[in-house]
C-alpha cells in the first residue's frame, strides 16, 4: 500500500510540473503578436526578466519586424488614460499620429536597447522644442525641394505656366509673344524645348492652360479672342470677335476688349471660360467658336459694370467663380442662368487692384486669392463672409501672379516679387490649418510669377521674371518629369566626314550604252505642244499693215497669184508703170512680137492721132 501511495504522488507532482511548463509557454506564445501598450509595460518586462536567461533563444522566438517599444515618460503616460478616455483635443489627436509614426522613421529595425535610447532622445526633442516644430516638420516633409533644375524659356517674363494631366508636357508663355513646348520624355540634360512658336501674333501669352483630355491647350493673350492649340501648336479654333460699337455686351458674339484669364471645365472637356476687359465672362464650346454659349455680366456694387481678371471654376465644375478690379470675388452657380450670382462678397481685396488668381482646395470647402494689393488670404465657402488666414506684405509686381493649394489640401504655395532692395524672388509656403509659414524658397535674383505644383508628378514649377523655369522635385517623392531628362546623358553630334571621289565611268554611262529613262507622257506632250510642226499651229494673223496676207506677196491680187505661180523674175509693184513699158520699147521696134505683126499688111506704116491746136483736145470740144 505504502508503494502505491508513494507512485501517485509522483504521478501528481509530474502533473503539476507539466502543468507549469504549459502555463509558461503559453505566457510566451501570447508575447508573439502586436506591440504591448505602455501601460501594460511593466508587468511585461518582469515576466521577460523572469524568462530571458538566453537573450539568443528570445530573438530567435520574434516573429516579423522588431516591436518599437513606447517612451516611458511621465508626460506621455499621462496623455494616455485621457486619449483612451475619447478626449476629442485635436492637439492630442496630432501628438498621437505623432508619436506613432515618428519611432518608426528615427530608429527603423534595431535592437531593444538601442529603441530605447533613440526614443529618449525624441522624447527630449519634444520636450525642449514643443508640439509646434513637429506640425510644421511633418509639414515641410512632403515639400519635394530636394532637387532642382533650370530650363531657360527667354529673356522676359514667364508668365504663364501649363503641364497636362499626365505629366508628359509642359507648356510656357512669356511677354516676348513665344511660347515653349517641353517633353520630359524627349529632352535630354540640355533641356531644350522642342518647338518654340508664336501663336497670337504680337500679344503676350497671359495664361495657359491643358484640357483635361491634355489633348488640346487653351492660349490666353493680351488680344481679344482665344485660341485652341493642339499638343503640337498647331491651332485648332480661335474665337470670334465682338463688335466694339455695341454697347449691350449680350448682343455681341465675342469679347471687345483684351482677354485677362481663361479656364476649361473639370469635367467637360469641350467647354472652356474666358473673361475680358469688357466686363464679361464668357462661356465657349470648343467646336462652336463662332459664338459663346452663355454669357456673364460682372457687376459693382452700385450696378456698373467692373472687369474681371481672373476666373475659374469649382473642383466639382458646378460653380463659375470671377474675381473683379473691385475687390469682390462673384460666384455663378453653373446650373441655374448666369443672370444674377449665387454668392457675392464685396470686399475681398482692396478696390482698384487687380485679383490675378483664384484657386478652388481639391476637397472644395476652401478658396484662396491673391491680389496686386500684396495678399494672400484663405476663405471658408462654408462661412464665405471674413478670410480664415491673411498673408500681408507679399509684393506682387506682374498682375498674373497666382496661388494654388498642394495635393493634400495642407499648403498654400503662392510667389513674391523681388521688392526693391531685395536680394532674391521667394517661393512661400503656408499652412492651411496653423496659417504659419513652414519654409520659403529663394528661387533667383527676379521675381516670382508663376507656381504649378502638379499632383501626379509631384514636383513644382516656378516661372520667373528674368525667363528661366525652375523645377523642384525630389528623387524618392516625385515620379517621371524632370527626372527622366535630368539622367540622359546630352549626346554630341558628330561633324559628318566629306570624302572626295574621281568621277567612275560604268561602261552604261557611255551614250552608246545608256539608256534613256522613261518620260512621262504629261511631259513628252507638253514639248511636242511647244512645237510647231508636230502641234501642227496654223499661221499667226498679222498684226500690221494692209492687205491681209496680199500684202505680203503683193499689191494685187494678180500680182499674187503671180508671185505664186514661181516666175523667175520679180514684178515690182512700187515702180512707175511707164517706165516698166518703156525699158521694152528698144527691144520691141527691133523684134516686134504681138502688135507690129497684127498690123503690117494693113497698116505698114503705123499712124497716131493727132490732135489740133485750135479745137483744142478732143475730150474739151462742146457738143453740137
Amino acid at each position: 500500500m505504502s508503494n502505491m501511495k508513494d507512485v501517485q504522488n509522483i504521478a501528481k507532482e509530474d502533473a503539476k510540473a507539466d502543468f507549469g511548463k504549459n502555463t509558461e509557454e503559453e505566457e510566451e506564445d501570447e508575447l508573439i503578436g502586436p506591440p504591448v501598450p505602455v501601460m501594460f509595460k511593466g508587468l511585461c518586462i518582469e515576466k521577460e526578466e523572469e524568462k530571458s536567461e538566453d537573450s539568443s533563444e528570445d530573438d530567435d522566438e520574434l516573429i516579423g519586424p522588431p516591436i518599437p517599444s513606447m517612451p516611458n515618460d511621465s508626460s506621455n503616460q499621462k496623455k494616455e488614460p485621457e486619449r483612451a478616455g475619447g478626449n476629442e483635443n485635436n492637439d492630442d489627436d496630432d501628438d498621437s499620429d505623432d508619436n506613432i509614426i515618428r519611432p518608426l522613421i528615427s530608429h527603423g529595425p534595431e535592437s531593444g536597447t538601442k529603441n530605447s535610447k533613440s526614443e529618449k532622445s525624441v522624447s527630449d526633442s519634444e520636450d525642449d522644442n514643443g508640439e509646434s516644430e513637429d506640425e510644421d516638420s511633418s509639414s515641410t516633409r512632403i515639400i519635394p525641394c530636394t532637387h532642382e533644375i533650370v530650363m531657360t524659356h527667354g529673356t522676359k517674363a514667364v508668365t504663364a505656366i501649363a503641364a497636362d494631366p499626365s505629366g508628359a508636357r509642359l507648356a510656357t508663355g512669356s511677354m516676348d509673344y513665344d511660347v515653349s513646348f517641353w517633353d520630359f520624355a524627349g529632352m535630354d540634360s540640355s533641356l531644350k524645348t522642342f518647338r518654340t512658336l508664336q501663336p497670337c501674333e504680337n500679344h503676350p501669352i497671359k495664361c495657359l492652360q491643358y484640357s483635361i483630355t491634355g489633348d488640346v491647350i487653351l492660349v490666353i493673350s493680351g488680344a481679344a479672342q482665344a485660341k485652341v492649340l493642339d499638343r503640337d501648336g498647331f491651332e485648332k479654333c480661335e474665337t470670334v470677335k465682338g463688335d466694339q460699337y455695341i454697347t449691350d455686351m449680350a448682343r455681341t458674339k465675342g469679347h471687345t476688349a483684351v482677354l485677362n484669364s481663361g479656364c476649361w471645365h473639370p469635367f467637360t472637356k469641350e467647354e472652356y471660360a474666358t473673361c475680358s476687359q469688357d466686363g464679361t465672362c464668357r462661356i465657349w464650346i470648343l467646336y462652336r467658336p463662332r459664338a459663346h454659349k452663355y454669357l456673364i455680366k460682372c457687376r459693382a456694387q452700385n450696378g456698373v459694370r467692373t472687369v474681371p481678371t481672373t476666373c475659374g471654376y469649382s473642383r466639382e465644375g458646378n460653380v463659375v467663380a470671377c474675381g473683379c478690379i473691385d475687390g469682390s470675388v462673384q460666384m455663378w452657380d453653373h446650373r441655374k442662368n448666369f443672370v444674377n450670382p449665387s454668392l457675392v462678397l464685396r470686399g475681398a481685396h482692396a478696390q482698384g487692384s487687380d485679383i490675378s488668381s483664384l484657386c478652388f482646395s481639391y476637397l472644395g470647402h476652401s478658396l484662396a486669392t491673391r491680389s496686386c494689393d500684396d495678399t494672400l488670404k484663405l476663405w471658408d465657402l462654408r462661412s464665405f463672409k471674413n478670410p480664415v488666414f491673411v498673408a500681408n506684405n507679399l509684393f506682387s509686381r506682374y498682375d498674373t501672379t497666382d496661388c494654388m493649394f498642394s495635393p493634400d489640401d495642407s499648403l498654400i504655395v503662392t510667389g513674391e516679387s523681388l521688392n526693391k532692395g531685395g536680394t532674391a524672388g521667394r517661393l512661400l509656403f503656408y499652412d492651411t490649418k496653423t496659417f504659419d509659414l513652414t519654409k520659403e524658397i529663394p528661387v533667383t535674383n527676379s521675381h516670382v510669377i508663376k507656381t504649378l505644383w502638379h499632383p501626379k508628378l509631384n514636383q513644382i514649377f516656378v516661372g520667373c521674371g528674368n525667363g528661366i523655369v525652375k523645377v523642384y522635385y525630389d528623387p524618392v517623392k516625385s515620379m517621371r518629369g524632370a527626372k527622366l531628362c535630368v539622367a540622359k546623358i546630352r549626346q554630341k553630334h558628330r561633324p559628318v566626314e566629306v570624302m572626295s571621289t574621281q568621277q567612275i565611268i560604268t561602261p552604261h554611262a557611255l551614250p552608246l550604252f545608256r539608256q534613256d529613262r522613261p518620260k512621262s507622257v504629261r511631259k513628252q506632250m507638253e514639248k511636242d505642244r511647244l512645237d510647231p510642226v508636230k502641234s501642227r499651229r496654223p499661221d499667226l494673223p498679222i498684226t500690221s499693215g494692209q492687205g491681209g496676207r496680199v500684202a505680203s506677196s503683193g499689191g494685187t491680187l494678180s500680182s499674187y497669184v503671180i508671185r505664186n505661180l514661181g516666175l523667175s523674175k520679180r514684178i515690182e509693184d512700187d515702180q512707175d508703170p511707164r517706165e516698166a513699158i518703156l525699158k521694152y520699147a528698144k527691144e520691141a521696134e527691133e523684134n516686134p512680137y504681138w502688135i507690129t505683126p497684127a498690123y503690117k499688111k494693113t497698116q505698114p506704116k503705123t499712124i497716131f492721132q493727132t490732135d489740133d491746136g485750135d479745137s483744142g483736145p478732143s475730150n474739151k470740144k462742146q457738143k453740137t
